[in-house]
């Protein structure tokens, strides 16, 4: 199917990349505008993918011609003067949210080609009045539930963090799938929810929708609900678990909920082994280790044939493994292989350009006339397109249908091998690019993980196109706190930004202290720091990730793995740490996190943080130390007793002797 997927939310003046999903290259696909805003003034060319460009607030709908009929698809579009002041643009994407109040008190809700499609209708918790300075976009999550006969939709908004509003200023906006047999005239409300009578639901509704506040709208959220087979009408509440339910209800924009709960083990391929076997058969030959570890999940740096970089980032084929690394039966034979010893395996999946020895790239520079010439985007007759002056690849150009059934033609190939994508550069490829391929992955396996490398993280990019983000905010603070350079509590604000920044309360993340791209953490901020980070890591909310060699002292970044002067210590320290984790649930994705009072009797008051993660089952509270030296730290826990080492962690006087990081019993 063509149909080029999900309504948006847009602001005016952003662009929304137009382009039909599963393309055919020789086909043939037409773009118009079926309806606008009375002030709007835009149109579209006639290429298969056009760059749309909202001049007006209002509804948009336009209308693809493809092969398989014609398809709409429904852009809401707020004013541009009031984007929020925590959102990023990107290019070609028009993800940056701008809030657009449509009418106090009320959630507005539009759908193309009804007649009552700009109708407002009566949803709203309050008068909308906002008289607060404070900035931040909303939050917003959806629910549902079968009630007395009806589908119900709930939204539930939040204001910001950091923002003066409050949930009686915020007001929600609706939009419908375009793909779908629901019609507005179908659906009533209530407050802040929308009403379908069961025996009117189709057999599949998703729904989407914004909470609107003054300053700006939040990152979209959707809700997918489908009937079940042989199911009767009658009152339940939805659990995908509850078989009476009549329907059954998948968020799609929400994470795997294995997923955050995992530790991931990072592999820079080439340097892992001692070399004397093929890299794959090395690897696999260590899974033991690995699995001892407490590695849920192990992420190999690119594995495809690629140039001269051993990084293996510039790709020259995107369908073969790279000949010095293996055989794609020694690929496939390690997969099976972490996966019998419970190890799931992310693929990294480059997207945004390939080599300049790509055979297709050195046709298209060679010869004007190449059909290869249009694969690529260029800065001189010679030159191609490229971010920071990286001298060895081209990037791709998306607007050209041929790429575009390349790169999902190589997702198709490796994503029934594997258990996610690491998607590298994400924040460089088309946000309509990543949808689809999101959509795709998702309909066939919604537990599939796709992780995006975009540093600085984007909000936005939680609204159907990844699951989980690099944390990058925490581990610039992770290095700053390491170096000195700021206090320890630094690295709460870190986790606080996320929701500063406009994720909802579902997203997730990767927490690291050092990577392939990154000096050792231990390198530049010592030892001590290093396990106070990695306790950081196995505490605080997010995914952990080790990087290769991290746990026992590694110096070196992309060098041969120096298994034979391990640091045994800080290994057993990682054991420890990834054990906890995965015993206690106060130290999982679903915890809560507060900032605990500390009085640091002695030692650097500036390097120690303490906090408390708490879920129903239990709390704990956690102290971090950076300092060289131990700490004094009195701090209110149950039992002194470190549910890490073991050891008694309780002074004469009532307080906590901290070396690094500690973790205690905190039950109230």
């Amino acid at each position: 199917m063509h149909h080029p997927g999900p309504p948006r939310f847009v602001a005016t003046g952003d662009t929304v990349e137009l382009a039909p999903r599963d393309p055919d290259p020789a086909a043939t696909y037409e773009w118009r505008i079926v309806q606008a805003p009375v002030a709007s003034t835009e149109t579209l060319g006639d290429d298969p993918v056009e760059h749309f460009v909202p001049d007006a607030h209002g509804t948009y709908v336009v209308r693809l011609s493809a092969p398989d009929g014609e398809h709409d698809l429904t852009v809401r579009a707020f004013d541009e003067d009031r984007t929020p002041e925590s959102a990023t643009r990107t290019p070609d994407t028009g993800t940056s949210g701008s809030g657009g109040r449509s009418g106090s008190g009320f959630a507005t809700t539009h759908r193309a080609g009804d007649s009552d499609a700009d109708s407002r209708v009566s949803a709203g918790l309050g008068t909308g009045d906002v008289s607060g300075e404070g900035a931040g976009r909303p939050r917003l999550s959806l629910s549902a539930s079968v009630e007395a006969g009806n589908v119900v939709v709930r939204a539930d908004p939040e204001p910001n963090p950091r923002s003066d509003e409050t949930r009686a200023d915020l007001d929600v906006e609706f939009l419908l799938d375009d793909r779908d047999d629901l019609r507005w005239r179908d659906v009533g409300t209530e407050g802040l929810a929308l009403v379908v009578p069961l025996e009117d639901f189709p057999e599949r509704g998703r729904f989407h929708a914004v909470a609107l506040g003054e300053h700006g709208y939040s990152v979209p959220a959707a809700i997918d609900i489908s009937r079940r087979e042989g199911q009767g009408d009658g009152e339940s509440a939805v659990s995908e678990r509850d078989d009476e339910s009549p329907i059954e209800v998948t968020h799609p924009y929400h994470p795997p909920s294995w997923a955050e709960d995992s530790v991931i083990y990072e592999i820079y391929v080439r340097t892992f082994g001692d070399g004397e076997g093929g890299a794959f058969d090395e690897i696999t030959d260590r899974l033991d280790y690995i699995e001892g570890l407490g590695v849920d999940i192990i992420w190999l740096t690119p594995v495809l044939q690629n140039d001269h970089a051993p990084h293996g980032y510039n790709v020259i084929d995107f369908f073969s493994i790279a000949e010095d690394l293996g055989t794609r039966e020694d690929y496939e034979r390690f997969v099976e292989a972490a996966h019998d010893h419970g190890i799931d395996v992310l693929f990294d999946l480059v997207c945004n350009h390939s080599a300049r020895t790509h055979p297709y790239f050195k046709a298209a520079v060679s010869d004007p006339d190449s059909e290869y010439r249009d694969w690529y985007e260029w800065r001189t007759a010679t030159e191609p397109e490229t971010y920071f002056d990286w001298e060895h690849i081209a990037n791709f150009d998306f607007t050209h249908l041929p790429v575009r059934r390349h790169l999902l033609d190589a997702v198709e190939e490796w994503a029934p091998l594997v258990d996610g994508f690491r998607c590298d550069m994400a924040w460089a490829v088309p946000n309509g690019f990543w949808r689809e391929i999101h959509d795709e992955l998702k309909e066939r396996d919604p537990d599939f993980l796709l992780l995006d490398e975009t540093i600085p993280y984007i909000a936005d990019f939680q609204a159907g196109l990844f699951d989980e983000h690099f944390d990058s905010t925490t581990y610039a603070a992770l290095r700053r706190v390491g170096r000195g350079d700021a206090p320890a509590s630094d690295v709460l604000d870190a986790i606080e930004e996320r929701g500063a920044a406009g994720f909802p309360a579902y997203a997730a993340f990767m927490l690291y202290a050092e990577n392939h791209d990154e000096t050792r953490y231990i390198v530049e901020c010592g030892r001590q720091a290093a396990k106070a980070a990695l306790g950081a890591l196995f505490t605080l909310p997010g995914s952990p990730m080790v990087y290769a060699g991290q746990e026992f002292g590694q110096r070196g970044r992309r060098d041969d793995l120096a298994w034979e002067h391990a640091d045994d210590d800080l290994r057993r320290h990682v054991e420890r740490l990834a054990a906890a984790r995965h015993d206690r649930p106060a130290l999982g994705a679903d915890a809560s996190l507060e900032r605990l009072d500390a009085e640091v009797r002695q030692g650097d008051a500036d390097r120690v943080v303490a906090y408390r993660r708490s879920t129903d089952a239990g709390a704990v509270a956690v102290v971090l130390n950076f300092a060289e030296g131990p700490a004094t730290v009195a701090v209110d826990v149950a039992d002194g007793t470190d549910v890490v080492t073991g050891e008694d962690r309780a002074t004469a006087d009532a307080a906590l002797m901290v070396d690094s990081v500690a973790v205690l019993p905190a039950d109230e």
